[in-house]
């Protein structure tokens, strides 16, 4: 983690978290006082030593390799896609696809909404877990005790396209990034199925991806004066089957693995690919979501643009059932909307207590 600058001696600022709209502005007219003291949120296991050693081992994919016409390259590319999912529920995507100046654009106008005045991103303050577009800082202000460095825009983008109207060109360039990040996730989920010894499409149709729910989030985390102290994220593990990240080139995504935090160093011109809460039910538990988190620097922004991809709200999801013909199931099944309104709560967001509430007795 990032050492602190020299700061003010001074006590912590007493701060309500209502009385922050934005981590951004409030960094911005508070730049020599050390932070609240509702963001310190380092506890004596986040400061333990981050296993450098661990970052070269971080699986990676070729996507041009999973969908080759070639069934040996393809087969040998599922292969590779079961052993990252299940060792680290965690994987670089090359090769993907998309191309790097719609990227770039894409991070581009993100900062570009970050960077408009309050007033106007007040026009899309979070009003609850459905609303569709949704901007605010932290992650449940009003309920959690304590608070995050971050600022975010958080979008629902399928079954139905929802977008901010502005910066100009923002709405447009989310759409096509949004649906090219789909078509990926329909090609791994049918690579996945087929590691699981299940038909290609299976979780696809049995879960309705046609008409599936997809989160575009937009993370700003702003310098921090003490970033020893404090996150920008919590360790947590993400609803749905598969999320999407890429990034401003600004390092602080941190993922666990064998109980070691790991530094991730994403190679040039690929996307960082986690397992998600939904994944590990329907695999019965075979992968894993992965717990994840983000840390500060105390130098520079960094943007984060984030897509999430799960079952359609209304779709009831477990273990596949051929799956459980041969063994016992480790979840119970529950509505992809039920279970998305106990981890938008401060209590099911850390960690993966959200998966716990729907673990069976033999989960172990």
């Amino acid at each position: 983690m990032a050492s602190a600058t020299t700061i003010s001696s001074s006590a912590p600022p007493k701060v309500n978290a209502s009385d922050i709209s934005s981590i951004k502005d409030f960094t911005e007219s508070n730049r020599d006082s050390p932070i609240p003291s509702t963001y310190y949120s380092i506890t004596d296991e986040a400061r333990d030593d981050v296993a450098d050693e661990l970052a070269a081992s971080i699986p990676v994919i070729d996507f041009s390799l999973l969908t080759s016409d070639d069934p040996l390259i393809h087969t040998k590319t599922v292969h590779e896609l079961s052993k990252a999912c299940a060792d680290w529920g965690f994987f670089m995507l090359t090769n993907h696809g998309i191309p790097d100046n719609l990227i770039e654009d894409v991070i581009k106008k993100s900062h570009e909404f970050h960077d408009m005045p309050l007033e106007e991103r007040e026009e899309f303050a979070d009003k609850g877990p459905f609303t569709p577009i949704r901007h605010g800082t932290s992650v449940f202000p009003d309920s959690e005790k304590v608070h995050y460095w971050r600022d975010y825009l958080r979008v629902i983008t399928s079954p139905e396209f929802n977008f901010p109207h502005k910066p100009l060109g923002f709405k447009e360039l989310a759409f096509e990034y949004s649906r090219k990040i789909r078509t990926i996730a329909m090609n791994l989920l049918e690579g996945i199925s087929e590691s699981l010894g299940l038909e290609s499409n299976s979780i696809i149709e049995s879960t309705c991806f046609d008409s599936s729910h997809q989160l575009f989030v937009v993370n700003l985390y702003p310098p921090c004066p003490q970033p020893e102290f404090a996150l920008g994220l919590p360790p947590h593990s993400d609803h749905g089957f598969l999320t999407f990240l890429t990034q401003n080139g600004i390092g602080g995504l941190q993922v666990k693995h064998d109980g070691k935090w790991v530094n991730v160093n994403p190679r040039t011109k690929c996307l960082i690919v986690n397992t998600g809460d939904q994944l590990e039910a329907v695999s019965n538990g075979r992968y894993r979501s992965v717990l994840h988190r983000a840390v500060l620097n105390n130098k520079e922004a960094r943007i984060s643009v984030v897509v999430g991809n799960g079952p359609a709200l209304d779709k009831e999801f477990g273990p596949a059932p051929k799956l459980l013909e041969k063994e016992k199931p480790l979840f119970k099944s529950i509505q992809y909307q039920d279970y998305l309104k106990v981890q938008q709560q401060s209590s099911g967001f850390v960690n993966k207590s959200a998966l716990d509430c729907i673990r069976l007795d033999a989960y172990s």
